[in-house]
């Protein structure tokens, strides 16, 4: 079992233990007692469905508009932050992650821990040499397969990978330059999808 099964089975334990020892203080009937322990009983359950099922719930709060991310039609809006960034949840060979949009940077950037579990190899060769926010820091570079930002999909995108990132991960101005347009409406990012190459100009 995992570190995280384990865990979420300690928690489950300690609440029905909790629940269990507020009952018995109050010294209820057995109707009322057996009624509030059925009460915690399904809140217990709404919890673990909540927490089991948090990507779905992610996804689906992005397609009806919650939370900063929004797609309406071949349009991906993103609310700035209160940090004052703007962060977007992004899916690189399938493994989903909250990414900075970062104009400033050239490449896109990946941690490695997000690169391992995204199945994204280094290459070989030798490394490139970044200017970041803390110095120049050396990465390897890489390529990802498939992103997916909203109802956006680019294949083949270039990235760099470095321990030193920590865990931040960067969309980069490689990813938007090959948008059909990108740009920033008072605290919203639009990003929209290059127009196909047969469609009918007007």
């Amino acid at each position: 079992m995992s570190s995280a099964g384990t865990l979420n089975i300690l928690f489950y334990i300690l609440l029905l233990v909790l629940v269990l020892s507020a009952l018995s203080t109050r010294r209820l009937s057995a109707t009322m007692f057996l009624k509030s322990l059925i009460g915690w009983a399904a809140i217990a359950a709404i919890l673990y469905v909540a927490v089991d099922h948090r990507r779905d719930i992610v996804r689906l709060a992005a397609g009806i508009g919650i939370g900063n991310q929004k797609i309406a039609g071949d349009t991906t809006r993103i609310r700035q932050s209160s940090d004052g960034h703007f962060w977007a949840r992004v899916e690189l060979n399938g493994v989903e992650r909250r990414m900075l949009i970062d104009s400033g940077a050239t490449i896109t950037a990946l941690s490695k821990s997000t690169a391992d579990a995204a199945g994204i190899e280094a290459g070989s060769g030798f490394p490139v040499l970044l200017n970041t926010a803390n110095g120049m820091v050396e990465a390897q570079r890489g390529t990802i397969d498939h992103v997916v930002l909203g109802n956006l999909r680019m294949d083949d995108l270039d990235a760099v990978i470095a321990p030193s990132f920590g865990d931040l991960d960067v969309i980069g101005m490689n990813f938007l330059s090959r948008l059909g347009s990108w740009r920033v409406e008072g605290d919203t990012l639009i990003l929209e999808p290059e127009a196909p190459a047969n469609s009918d100009s007007t």
